[in-house]
């Protein structure tokens, strides 16, 4: 039925979109700007270009430069804490025989570093990152790229997201879409199933 499976990172199978959030409104803090949270949610999935560009657009007058370097810092101090694992994923991840992939839009840097933290660094055949595309999720380029360098058909991957901006890309490349939504809910526009556990969603898609 699938010749690979291919995961999103944050939010999917790491819990680091409220370790984001909340670093974020402590950047806020520190420079005496009001705490959106919807804004943060607003940016879960989005590559760091879209999410400045939001930023911008509510806050034309916001040091960004400095807001970033808080906001990374305090991030930063979040992951040496410990990156916590999605519930399942590292019982999926050992249980998959076929080739385990990675499509995430952070930074490569940052990407090595979650994994290493959360003991992920080597489970993966291939990984794709916001260096690797012109076009970030939800263009399905990203999810497109993969397919090429597993050598197989996008409809012969199985992807599992959290976001509808991951998802939306996967199931424009014609992936089969998995969604497990984190802090957002979802109505599962861009999935063929959505599940509340990476397990179950896993099941629902006949991999388990």
């Amino acid at each position: 039925m699938f010749d690979a499976v291919i995961f999103d990172l944050d939010g999917t199978l790491i819990d680091t979109e409220s370790l984001a959030i909340r670093a974020g409104l402590a950047a806020f803090a520190a420079l005496d700007q009001p705490q959106d949270e919807a804004l943060f949610l607003a940016m879960i999935g989005k590559d760091q270009a879209t999410g400045d560009a939001l930023l911008r657009a509510s806050f034309p007058d916001l040091d960004l430069a400095r807001l970033t370097q808080l906001w990374r810092d305090g991030f930063e101090a979040e992951l040496a804490q410990g990156v916590p694992l999605k519930p399942g994923a590292m019982d999926l991840l050992d249980r998959i025989t076929l080739p385990r992939a990675l499509c995430t839009s952070s930074q490569r840097a940052s990407a090595r570093r979650k994994l290493a933290l959360a003991g992920l660094a080597d489970s993966f055949a291939q990984i794709v990152t916001r260096e690797d595309v012109t076009a970030p999720k939800p263009h399905p380029e990203p999810y497109l790229l993969m397919a090429e360098r597993l050598g197989v058909a996008p409809a012969r991957c199985l992807v599992f997201e959290d976001s509808e901006t991951g998802a939306e890309a996967a199931m424009a490349a014609g992936c089969v879409v998995v969604q497990v939504p984190d802090l957002l809910p979802t109505e599962g526009r861009f999935a063929h199933h959505v599940a509340p556990s990476l397990i179950e969603g896993a099941r629902l898609a006949g991999l388990l």
